[in-house]
């Protein structure tokens, strides 16, 4: 039996040792059975039932010892996709640069093993020490019984998707240095939630910022493009970008959005649309505030209100009806806790009654144009559903055509609506600068990109929806009036909470501007909108 991978048992934890690649695998399967596949059953019996401690254990070991002695067929075969499995392994040893590898695997908890590796990445002579931690499922075969590990390539790395590999190599693109639009750092372990940006802005303005590229190990997506960096074996020498973004008000950003557990929050200065932060947390991963697709709830009523004057339907002035609950279509909407109240349009937004921004909007059914209205103003006036071009990849929001009681729930921002921070930032911004600017990170002169157009606000209508967002912020009844309240006037806003299937609580959003400051923020299952989302808008206001 030829011994390429060393194990050893010490308090309930085991360790896999192999020192280069190509070495003769260690078979652990082998080793404990005498090499018969029916350990536990009798002979040619087919096993069934959950896998044991017993047997994940021992193909853990099995899978670690191939896969750290580089027998990547050896470690294929041990799981139940071995087709994708092997070549997979096999490029994490060629591709990488991994020279040596030591696995530390803990106890099993049930089907399921934590490990962490130890490895020694090399490239033409550099080398450099490389430790992460990953975890492995163990599976029932379903054709042979067999215990076998649940094949993804997250096995290998937690980053790895189907369809990437590792890579060690000269950096396609050198490093860059990031500063904000006054020439001050952005450290990456200072502003964590940049990271995500940071990546996309090296890949894309890399080559232009005067950088000279080190030696890195990555992940490379499908078509070749390289993604993470994961271990730097030498640097190059960043050249420097300068963003939109502000030091101060991106520090507030991060710390605000840490309170909860997921939320996103965007800055953009109306007057110019620079996007002044960003942060998510978890911070590190998918950018939430700029990619997600979520339904904004009544932070959309804003928009709605737009289109509401400029249908004719009604101003700020005019009286609308706010009865407990509405029927559209067949379908009831009702208010929170089925309020009631009177008065005219800005009181019914102060207070964000759903009933009269359903119910005051019929007369549209009567001229055609209910199901594509609310979809048109918004593209038109807010710049929503033009393709931006920010700098990095976003997702520009979607207000498409709807039928039936899908109309009536777009107008409260539900159905089919689909915005994140950065697009309800950007609807805020409109509202105090007068007209759509389209937020962007990096100014355009760099690579001559073209950004999206909207048409003015009309000045009755900015007017009016400033006179709305003013009510909400400071009215006594306003439902952003406690979350706005440290805030600087001039100012407006507006709370939204927003449904979503399978989830207990509602989304909160919040959106508002101070001075020449817009941001938003949504928080998952934070409820109110001026309860979770609302605070955390007022603080990165107030850092501006």
């Amino acid at each position: 039996m030829r011994s390429g991978a060393k194990t050893a048992v010490v308090g309930g934890v085991f360790l896999v040792v192999a020192s280069g690649v190509g070495y003769g695998g260690y078979n652990l399967w082998s080793g404990i059975t005498g090499g018969s596949q029916d350990v536990g059953t009798r002979a040619g019996e087919r096993r069934t039932g959950p896998v044991t401690e017993e047997e994940v254990t021992a193909t853990t070991r099995d899978f670690l010892a191939a896969w750290a002695a580089g027998e990547a067929d050896r470690a294929g075969q041990l799981t139940n996709d071995p087709v994708a499995a092997g070549p997979a392994i096999a490029a994490y040893r060629e591709g990488g640069g991994v020279s040596a590898m030591e696995v530390t695997a803990q106890a099993p908890v049930g089907a399921t093993v934590s490990f962490t590796v130890k490895a020694t990445v090399t490239y033409e002579g550099v080398s450099k020490p490389w430790t992460y931690a990953s975890k492995l499922g163990v599976v029932r075969g379903e054709s042979t019984g067999r215990p076998l590990v649940r094949w993804t390539p997250t096995v290998l790395h937690p980053k790895l998707v189907p369809g990437a590999t590792l890579r060690t190599g000269t950096a396609k693109t050198p490093p860059v240095a990031a500063l904000d639009h006054e020439g001050v750092a952005l450290p990456p372990e200072k502003y964590p939630s940049l990271v995500p940006v940071l990546d996309a802005l090296r890949q894309r303005y890399g080559g232009k910022a005067g950088g000279r590229a080190g030696v890195e190990t990555w992940i490379e997506n499908a078509e070749g493009v390289p993604g993470t960096t994961l271990l730097v074996l030498s640097k190059g020498k960043p050249g420097e970008l300068r963003t939109t973004i502000d030091a101060d008000v991106q520090a507030a950003a991060e710390k605000a959005v840490k309170g909860f557990p997921t939320a996103a929050v965007a800055a953009v200065e109306p007057s110019t649309g620079a996007i002044r932060a960003v942060a998510n947390n978890p911070a590190s991963g998918y950018n939430t505030a700029f990619l997600g697709e979520q339904a904004p709830g009544s932070t959309m009523k804003i928009v709605t209100a737009a289109m509401m004057m400029r249908y004719g339907v009604a101003g700020p002035d005019s009286p609308v009806q706010c009865p407990p609950t509405v029927q559209w279509d067949g379908r009831t909407f009702q208010n929170l806790d089925r309020f009631t109240t009177g008065g005219d349009l800005t009181n019914a937004f102060a207070r964000s009654c759903n009933t009269a921004f359903i119910k005051a909007i019929t007369p549209l059914k009567d001229k055609g144009v209910h199901n594509t209205a609310l979809g048109d103003t918004a593209r038109e006036w807010f710049g929503i559903g033009e393709r931006w071009s920010v700098g990095v990849a976003t997702t520009d929001g979607t207000v498409p055509e709807s039928a039936g009681p899908e109309t009536a729930a777009s107008y409260i921002g539900q159905g089919k609506i689909q915005m994140n921070a950065l697009n309800m930032a950007s609807v805020s911004a409109t509202v105090k600068n007068g007209g759509f600017l389209q937020p962007y990170l990096i100014p355009k002169d760099l690579d001559g990109r073209e950004f999206a157009e909207a048409e003015p606000l009309p000045g009755a209508v900015a007017d009016g929806l400033r006179k709305l967002m003013r009510a909400a912020a400071t009215a006594p009844h306003g439902t952003a009036r406690e979350a706005m309240s440290s805030v600087s006037s001039p100012k407006g806003a507006k709370t939204g909470s927003a449904e979503v299937d399978g989830q207990g609580d509602s989304n909160s959003w919040f959106t508002g501007y101070s001075g020449d400051l817009a941001a938003a923020a949504v928080v998952q299952a934070g409820g109110h909108g001026g309860d979770a989302a609302g605070p955390v808008v007022a603080a990165v206001l107030r850092a501006g």
